[in-house]
């Protein structure tokens, strides 16, 4: 079972079509690459090679 973080101020903001975009300060509260292609990734990982920059 995955932990629950909460969500504070800064974590994400929302697009112009209405999207919960997640900033890089949630992706590093939360600990680990999800290897989605998040556009705020700061693990890197590459979506074309499916492999996280070390």
């Amino acid at each position: 079972m995955k932990k629950i973080i909460p969500i504070e101020e800064g974590d994400y903001y929302l697009t112009p079509e209405g999207y919960r975009c997640f900033t890089e300060q949630y992706h590093l509260k939360r600990g680990y690459c999800c290897e989605s292609g998040c556009r705020h990734c700061p693990y890197g990982y590459n979506t074309s090679t499916k492999r996280v920059k070390k």
